[in-house]
């Protein structure tokens, strides 16, 4: 029996040899953890490695899965999450197999999820040793950014509307490491800000334009500069404030960057 981030029971009898993965960056997780051969199934959205969909059927995305091809697979075990994935999806899949939900807003709650998928498929030592280097890896980001000033930002991760990442999430929270206080972060999750508002906004520091999930590029670059003139406006990884995980253990050589 396991208890997964929700608190929800999970009974599995023997070490999973068949895993469905519909969370890209937890089928990142398990290939860094040395599970490559027991994954079977992941999402169209599941791209690190590069070759796992090709080597692995792909049962749908993030919202919306295939339930024919995952009877198909017939997993021991399905690796979901609170925010990646809905409550319907979760629940149609927990009638016919172990489902496992994560839900990670903070650095800690990552930790806690790479222990208990180390001790569910039975790789306590490879989720040790992760672990342990995303805290050394963040102990000398921390001590990097004891001369830094702090900045005022806002993230945004979609164009029309506007959406920028608040309180609760991951984001913001990566976001906090770094320093950077978020202007939305009294808001919950990911409010929709009318360009109306974006217009009045000033004493910025910066504006980050996320990778993912909208794909800003250049262009939305000079848009927004000339929306919210006076104001640096970077280009940013949404991979590596979004992805927990083994994606934290490039993080913050990657955000050293942006400062």
């Amino acid at each position: 029996m396991y208890t997964d981030q929700l608190g929800r029971t999970i009974e599995i009898l023997e070490t999973p040899t068949k895993i469905i993965s519909l969370v890209p960056s937890q089928t990142e997780l398990l290939v860094t953890l040395g599970l490559s051969d027991t994954i079977v199934g992941v999402t169209k959205f599941c791209v690190h490695p590069d070759t796992i969909r090709k080597e692995k059927r792909v049962v749908g995305g993030t919202k919306n899965i295939h339930l024919d091809r995952i009877r198909e697979l017939n997993p021991d075990i399905i690796l979901c999450n609170k925010e990646e994935n809905t409550k319907e999806i979760v629940e149609a899949l927990e009638k016919e197999y172990p489902v496992h939900v994560s839900d990670v807003s903070t650095i800690e709650e990552s930790l806690e999820l790479i222990h208990q998928y180390g001790e569910i498929f039975k790789k306590t030592s490879q989720a040790n040793a992760l672990t342990s280097e995303i805290k050394a890896e963040l102990k000398s980001f921390l001590v990097f950014l004891e001369d830094k000033q702090q900045k005022k930002v806002i993230y945004f991760i979609w164009r029309k509307p506007w959406m920028v990442a608040g309180k609760g999430t991951f984001i913001h929270h990566l976001l906090a490491i770094n320093g950077f206080v978020n202007i939305y972060g009294d808001q919950e999750r990911y409010p929709e800000i009318p360009a109306e508002e974006l217009v009045k906004l000033e004493n910025l520091d910066l504006i980050l334009l996320s990778s993912e999930p909208f794909p800003f590029s250049e262009d939305h670059k000079n848009e927004m500069a000339n929306i919210v003139p006076n104001t640096k406006v970077i280009l940013v990884d949404g991979e590596y404030f979004s992805w927990y995980g083994s994606r934290l253990v490039g993080a913050f050589k990657y955000f050293r960057t942006l400062h």
